[in-house]
């Protein structure tokens, strides 16, 4: 049997080849299209369950044998994956492309909508329906055939270029390295950063140290090594990929304009003014204009603070690190390649205590059942080592169960950087929450969904699970699937013998990729289109994942997760009291940063005209005079690499990030009111935002918590950037 068709259970990544591929999804995609077929030539008034149930099955099996595919390709990519992902990708967007302008489809959930059953219905499925209805409009439903072919092949070719982009980067990343045969100019360096990169350059056969663009070895050598040289090098490098500067097939420059324009093509196509209007269309801010006021607002809030730290660092650079001092053989001045350098120089001295600290008393297995006793406090929950099939032997596999042990959630955790993984942090969903309806047999080969229920029935029983499943009767009317999750990091592998030691920075990105996994797993909605994180606004979705990196600043948090790696004594409180004191270390050039980036995004898709008179580097120059005080050097290539907008579910969006941290620092406030560690605020949050998923508006469900709308107040204060108060 082709593995990708098997939905009995968990994927088995051992068994998946990419000659399976084509196979699986073309026959979905015909079962898929037949069924709609079927579905359309139904005269009868269409009802959710013999209307949206066996389409929402259908659909659930193409993405679950999907989803594995797009996961191995950016976890294990290969030559071999990535054709066969590429050559397939353009069939599944055609497929949904066409669901999206299927008039007649349209027509029945209008039918739905206006039908007698619409009234009777839970507020999850009539949320479903109106998201639905929405959703057809925007996908050219209403759009005349002519107009329908164009939206196709707009999306077909929108979903190569960005497949392109992620390719090319990682490609540019992977093909860099530099080897350093002198330890003499890898001072400053920590030691266990250092035994990395020797053990890197032994597995190329190579003799010294090897370093290359992953954040493992990159982020270190910015941060702490003295060789001004080593740093710009490596800066130069990290900053031009997928760029002129590199192998022309890696360029992402054409890429990237022709993603713009055909995004503004589209957003014309459905009646919008520009993509900034369209992708607004299903989140909660309104208008391109009301996310360029939002983020000048806090660019202007933040503006004295990244000036005093500017100002700071590059008077420390020139007092204490002799650059820009005209006396010493550093003549130019701060540099970009030096702002992590002096920074790290600056904290230390300030606080007196360093990063590298720190990290050793973050080891692995420290840190990963702190974070779990957290949300089993918070939330009643028990986490447990469990086993699945698995892409990589580093991957764990766990179950999260409920107060009375039922099984709540599963998830994959894949936490160290690797050459065929591309780069960054990021949960993704492997089966989603939902009620599955047992159905009797209707002429096809095997009801999988029945057989799914067999299987968990025989083994709670404990009948053989190799049992024919097809001559067992379903013993169930329905089955609650358990939703399951991955979650993905870049982290530095163990070496030495030691467990993984992480950073503070790499503890924050864990417990955030935690949060959205907790959103997704802790849902208790019923159907499939607004379980978990589905249905959610794209704005608000950052809201479960932001709130908990907060506890990663907690002393009653922190006491329970550490051990420095060679003693075994736990963070001291004088070392955390400093961390607390620096936590606002360089925020005003933190923010700074995130609403250039942001502001950036929304003005090239709703001001701005690829191909026009003005280039996408252009763009963003005018955008840095505006709001920023650092300004990288020309050859920098920022946008070549911004994969959240030009490869990934951000474009148009990226401001979600600061607008979801007003969310989440306000519903934390209520933690701080109460008590951090208090299970009833936990319980409040669990089952108000966690719970409900995009079962009703992301607002409404802040209020439910917070008992009020959302104040920037927190947010201001949490980053030290508390003058005045404001609302969204």
């Amino acid at each position: 049997m082709n593995p990708l068709l098997d939905f009995t259970g968990l994927p088995r990544f051992a068994e998946i080849k990419p000659e399976h591929v084509a196979p699986a999804i073309e026959q979905l995609l015909a079962e898929n299209r037949a069924l709609i077929a079927r579905l359309l030539a139904d005269n009868a008034p269409p009802t959710w369950q013999d209307f949206i149930v066996p389409m929402e099955n259908a659909n659930e099996r193409l993405s679950r044998a999907w989803g594995p595919v797009g996961h191995l390709n950016a976890v294990m990519n290969s030559p071999e994956l990535r054709e066969v992902y590429n050559a397939t990708l353009p069939k599944i967007t055609q497929y949904y492309a066409e669901l999206g302008q299927n008039l007649a489809l349209f027509e029945k959930f209008k039918a739905l909508r206006n039908g007698p059953e619409f009234a009777g219905l839970s507020a999850a499925r009539k949320k479903i329906i109106e998201n639905e209805l929405r959703d057809f409009r925007l996908g050219g439903a209403e759009l005349p055939e002519d107009k329908k072919q164009r939206y196709l092949e707009i999306q077909e070719r929108l979903a190569e270029l960005s497949s392109r982009f992620s390719d090319n980067l990682l490609d540019a990343t992977n093909d860099y390295t530099l080897v350093i045969e002198s330890k003499n100019e890898l001072s400053g360096l920590p030691e266990d950063v250092l035994q990395a990169a020797h053990e890197a350059a032994q597995a190329a056969n190579k003799s010294g140290w090897l370093f290359t663009l992953k954040a493992p070895s990159y982020m270190p050598v910015m941060q702490f090594a003295d060789n001004r040289a080593l740093r710009e090098t490596m800066y130069r490098a990290y900053g031009t990929r997928a760029s002129e500067f590199g192998k022309p097939e890696w360029d992402n420059t054409a890429l990237m304009d022709e993603i713009v324009r055909l995004r503004g093509e589209e957003a014309s196509l459905l009646g919008f003014a520009n993509f900034g209007e369209l992708s607004l269309a299903s989140k909660m801010a309104e208008s391109p204009q009301q996310v360029a006021e939002f983020m000048r607002e806090l660019a202007q809030r933040a503006r004295p603070f990244a000036e005093k730290d500017l100002a700071e660092l590059r008077g420390f650079a020139r007092a204490e690190l002799g650059i820009d001092d005209p006396s010493a053989e550093l003549r130019t001045g701060l540099q970009s390649w030096d702002v992590g350098y002096a920074s790290e120089k600056l904290r230390e001295k300030r606080y007196a205590f360093s990063e590298q600290e720190v990290k050793q008393y973050f080891p692995e297995d420290a840190v990963l059942p702190g974070m779990f006793r957290l949300v089993e406090t918070l939330y009643g929950l028990q986490i447990k080592l469990s086993r699945a099939p698995v892409w990589h032997d580093d991957v764990r596999f766990l179950d999260i169960r409920d107060a009375q042990g039922q099984l709540a959630g599963q998830f994959y955790l894949d936490l160290y950087a690797r050459n065929s993984k591309r780069g960054g942090a990021w949960m993704d969903d492997v089966i989603t929450r939902r009620r599955v309806q047992m159905t009797e047999d209707r002429g096809q080969k095997t009801d999988v969904l029945c057989a799914a229920t067999r299987h968990a029935y025989n083994k709670r029983r404990g009948a053989a699970a190799t049992a024919p499943l097809s001559s067992v009767p379903c013993p169930l009317s329905s089955v609650i699937q358990t939703p399951v999750a991955y979650l993905n990091c870049n982290f530095s592998p163990p070496v030495g013998g030691k467990p993984a030691v992480f950073t503070h920075d790499e503890v924050i990105t864990l417990f955030h990729e935690f949060g959205h996994g907790l959103h997704h797993l802790l849902t208790e909605v019923e159907d499939l289109a607004v379980s978990g994180i589905n249905g959610v606004e794209w704005d608000a979705v950052e809201l479960p994942s932001q709130f908990m990196e907060n506890f990663c600043w907690e002393w009653d948090v922190l006491r329970g997760m550490t051990r420095h790696v060679d003693s075994g004594e736990a963070l001291p409180r004088a070392l955390f009291d400093k961390m607390l004191a620096a936590k606002n270390f360089q925020s005003g050039l933190q923010t700074l940063r995130q609403i250039e980036f942001s502001l950036f995004d929304m003005l090239m898709h709703s001001n701005f005209e690829a191909g026009g008179g003005k280039s996408i580097l252009q763009l963003l120059d005018e955008v840095r005079a505006e709001v920023a005080v650092l300004i990288p050097p020309a050859f920098h290539r920022f946008p070549h690499s911004f994969s959240h907008i030009f490869s990934g579910g951000y474009a148009a969006g990226y401001y979600s990030y600061k607008w979801a941290e007003v969310l989440s620092a306000d519903a934390y406030s209520l933690f701080e009111e109460n008590g951090v560690l208090n299970p009833d605020v936990g319980a409040r949050f669990r089952s108000e935002i966690l719970a409900v998923g995009g079962s009703r508006g992301a607002m409404d469900s802040f209020s439910a918590f917070r008992g009020r709308e959302p104040s920037i107040d927190a947010l201001l204060r949490h980053n030290g950037l508390l003058e005045t108060s404001g609302h969204l």
